[in-house]
């Protein structure tokens, strides 16, 4: 059966390690958006954040989606419009807000528009994900937070403190949140309905796109959702040993252009 949604990670997947969309995938993923399957990146980061790429690759058209937030957002590239919306509550705020003080962790915010942070020493992670989006960062007390819709938190800090703070994180929050840790040193934690997987899945059903019509593509442990939730998972090469356990196909490296070595050969 032919593929017709392709979910594609950006980060050690999309991009080389320099950042940067080789000819080969741009080439790839026109002639698969003319053949009519539906290209849609799949990322932490907000719409802002992604614009750029999105506008590189020409998927910027009406009937053209991303998924942000990690899954918390799908939304329509062309206008913004939000398709999917499981954002966070206050209630889940001042819980995972208290949670970090009893961590000694550091934690930003998100919203569509901005990311808070409580901590008025401001992490250089907060500063980083503000220049990595193109959001704005401001300061906010917990009382301030409460007139502003969150789409996802992040705990933050050097990596090895990050890790002792997974390590105690009480077992309530597994239960009733979704937690990513999308790089050694951001633990993202959102709406559990929120995930990469649950929002091919909605989004391939809105289109009428079959289970066995789906693939995704990517390389680290928050894209298993995604991978786990199509017909045709696909790891890349220096993807995550772990990924490659259930992946279908294993594509080349980012470095040698592996999504469009995955679309090449198993999409057109």
């Amino acid at each position: 059966m032919s593929i017709k949604l392709v979910a594609i990670d950006i980060d050690g997947t999309l991009v080389n390690n320099n950042r940067e969309i080789t000819p080969e995938i741009f080439e790839a993923i026109q002639k698969t958006k003319a053949a009519g399957v539906k290209i849609v990146i799949a990322t932490g980061r907000p719409l802002l954040g992604v614009k750029n790429i999105l506008e590189s690759l020409n998927l910027l058209d009406t009937g053209d989606y991303v998924i942000t937030y990690n899954g918390a957002l799908v939304q329509a590239t062309a206008t913004g419009e939000a398709f999917i919306d499981e954002p966070l509550t206050y209630d889940d705020y001042l819980d995972i807000e208290m949670e970090s003080r009893r961590l000694d962790t550091p934690l930003h915010s998100i919203t569509m528009s901005t990311i808070y942070t409580h901590n008025r020493n401001i992490s250089k992670y907060s500063i980083n994900e503000a220049y990595i989006t193109g959001l704005p960062l401001k300061y906010r007390t917990a009382e301030e937070m409460s007139k502003h819709e969150i789409i996802k938190m992040m705990y933050i800090d050097e990596p090895e403190k990050l890790d002792a703070t997974i390590a105690k994180l009480p077992q309530r929050f597994r239960e009733r949140y979704t937690i990513v840790k999308s790089t050694p040193f951001y633990l993202e934690i959102l709406n559990k309905n929120a995930s990469k997987g649950l929002a091919v899945q909605h989004l391939a059903e809105k289109l009428g796109i079959s289970h066995e019509e789906t693939m995704a593509i990517g390389d680290e442990e928050n894209d298993r959702s995604m991978l786990e939730a199509v017909g045709n998972p696909v790891v890349m090469a220096n993807g995550n040993p772990e990924l490659k356990k259930i992946a279908k196909y294993i594509t080349k490296s980012n470095e040698e252009s592996g999504v469009a070595h995955a679309i090449n050969e198993w999409v057109l």
